[in-house]
Formats: C-alpha cells, sequence, structure tokens
C-alpha cells in the first residue's frame, strides 16, 4: 500500500493527521503544497479529491494507492480509523 499526504504548512489538521498516521507506524510521501513539484502531483488525483461546499479541495488529503489504483481518499485521522477498522 502506498500513502500519499497532501498538507499545507503551518496546518493544525494537517499535523494531527500526520501524527496520527506516524502513531500508527505507517509512512507516508508527504507533498507539501506550496511547492510547486506538490501542485503538479495532486492533479493526478482531481477526479477522486474531496471537496468544500465552495468548490476547494480539502486538505489534508491523505490518498491511498494499490498497484496504482486509489482506494481511499481521507482527511483526518476519525476517516482514517474508520477505513482501518473496515478492513480489519
Amino acid at each position: 500500500m502506498e500513502y500519499l499526504l497532501f498538507t499545507y504548512p503551518n496546518c493544525s489538521q494537517c499535523e494531527a493527521l500526520k501524527k496520527h498516521i506516524r502513531d500508527k507506524g505507517i509512512e507516508a510521501a508527504e507533498y507539501n503544497l506550496v511547492m510547486k513539484e506538490s501542485k503538479l502531483k495532486i492533479r493526478e488525483f482531481l477526479k477522486v479529491l474531496k471537496r468544500d461546499e465552495k468548490g476547494g479541495i480539502v486538505i489534508p488529503t491523505l490518498i491511498l494507492r494499490d498497484q496504482e489504483k486509489v482506494v481511499a481518499v481521507l482527511n483526518n485521522p476519525e476517516e482514517f480509523e474508520e477505513w482501518s477498522q473496515s478492513k480489519a
């Protein structure tokens, strides 16, 4: 399983999700969305990203891929736990 985490600096929600997955022993490739390369990377997933009521992409976003197929798009520790429990 591949974990891709898209974040912004100084984002408390981003830090909470990073800490949660780290505490679970999961290593994620982190993409800081102030960096050009990260902005290009997130474009690969525009069709699956969750959006807010104004159409903005919800950040943080954790994308889980298995053999290049997106299996989950999660935005907070609670969603991660719910997904994890459904896979147990």
